[in-house]
């Protein structure tokens, strides 16, 4: 399949931010002609300054970059005549209008959806919302840290309960999981309409996205529950199941699930044969009787090895643990490496620089990225392509379509 699954494609995205032009990226990346629209000011995005990877950066702009990897960018004031009129002759050749403008925006503009899906029966109309499309929030104004963290739960349940105030949602989290479900969409409405010849609308909104993310806690909320965060140490539940703490202030996470299935083996390989055959860590059920015990056991069991060492002792054993590593040990991991997890892109001018790369591969490879577009680079080429000659091409920047 390679990079060209999409090949054939193309989305024009009137999008901003980061939510829906992340989706448009993962286009990109298998091959769309993604063509995003922007007003002649750019996307504010282009101006946040954030973490040492946007504006406050030395060179690249990185956050742009992973949201507009692989895309074409043109500049139309939409509020002209002839701006509108232009988008229009893009819409005419796409297979994809990928929004996040709100309803009444994209009304304003005679955008909405059953306005284009009925002048264009076979688009694929996909868009990314706050707060769903119905309802008295359909309207409102969302960001990730809004309708995804706050409204979403994903706040309430990641505090700790000694905390008197909600942790801080990292950068666009909710964005880029919004975006991959996005794109999944799109791609079954592109399927739906190979084999029916008819377009989709795709909705996928952010408060949708951080359910979903959350669908444990809410199933639990369903049962009659209250889901709450825990305070993370060792052992809440099952011993086995924790993070643990070691000799020089690390950590490492136990997933032993089926805690009955290494309990022998694992206190074997620790030299704590002792404890196989201790009535209160007998079974499951002992240890949870005995939960605080077996949990100080555990504790000062890994407070004797540093993290390095347990790393390489819990490789003799084949169940599910994981070091508890910082963002920056990823870009060293082996595995991280060793699957092409990170990309690279390279300009024109022999600059690279990387980037996460989208989670999916085809035929075990990863994607190939290209670079984000400046601001309005290739709106003559576009107009180019749809017929506009050079002296009609003079006549819309006198008239302030295109800048």
């Amino acid at each position: 399949m390679g990079n060209d699954a999409f090949d054939g494609i193309r989305v024009v995205e009137l999008a901003q931010w980061v939510f829906v032009p992340v989706a448009g990226a993962l286009l990109a990346d298998w091959g769309a002609d993604v063509i995003r629209v922007e007003n002649p000011a750019g996307d504010p995005y282009r101006g946040l300054a954030t973490q040492g990877i946007g504006t406050d950066s030395d060179g690249i702009n990185l956050s742009v970059a992973l949201a507009n990897r692989g895309k074409r960018s043109v500049a139309l004031d939409l509020r002209t005549d002839e701006g509108r009129k232009l988008l229009d002759k893009l819409l005419e050749t796409a297979d994809v209008f990928l929004t996040n403008f709100r309803p009444a925006v994209l009304r304003r503009y005679g955008l909405d959806s059953a306005e284009l899906t009925r002048r264009f029966p076979k688009l694929v109309y996909a868009r990314g919302h706050g707060f769903g499309v119905r309802g008295e929030g359909a309207d409102r104004p969302g960001y990730d840290s809004s309708a995804f963290w706050a409204q979403g739960g994903m706040a309430h349940v990641l505090t700790p309960p000694d905390r008197d105030h909600p942790i801080n949602q990292r950068g666009a989290l909710g964005d880029r999981n919004g975006g991959m479900a996005l794109a999944f969409g799109i791609a079954t409405a592109l399927l739906k309409r190979e084999r029916s010849g008819e377009g989709s609308v795709v909705d996928v909104s952010l408060l949708a996205t951080a359910m979903w993310t959350l669908s444990s806690d809410v199933l639990a909320a369903l049962a009659g529950g209250k889901p709450r965060a825990t305070a993370g140490r060792g052992g809440a539940v099952n011993p086995l199941v924790g993070a643990y703490g070691t000799k020089d202030g690390r950590h490492i996470q136990l997933v032993f699930l089926q805690a009955d299935r290494y309990w022998a083996d694992f206190c074997r390989l620790v030299g704590r044969e002792e404890l196989i055959e201790d009535p209160r860590f007998a079974d499951l059920k002992a240890r949870a009787e005995n939960l605080e015990a077996c949990v100080a056991e555990l504790e000062a069991e890994f407070a004797k090895r540093t993290f390095e060492e347990w790393k390489e002792l819990l490789t003799g054993i084949d169940a599910p643990w994981a070091p508890v590593q910082a963002v920056e040990e990823l870009l060293t991991d082996p595995q991280v490496l060793a699957n092409d997890y990170i990309g690279e892109v390279e300009t024109e001018d022999g600059r690279k620089y990387s980037l996460p790369n989208v989670p999916v591969q085809f035929d075990e490879r990863p994607a190939a990225l290209g670079r984000a577009p400046e601001h309005g680079e290739h709106t003559e080429t576009v107009m180019l392509e749809l017929g506009y000659s050079w002296e009609q091409i003079a006549e819309l920047k006198d008239a302030g379509a295109i800048p």
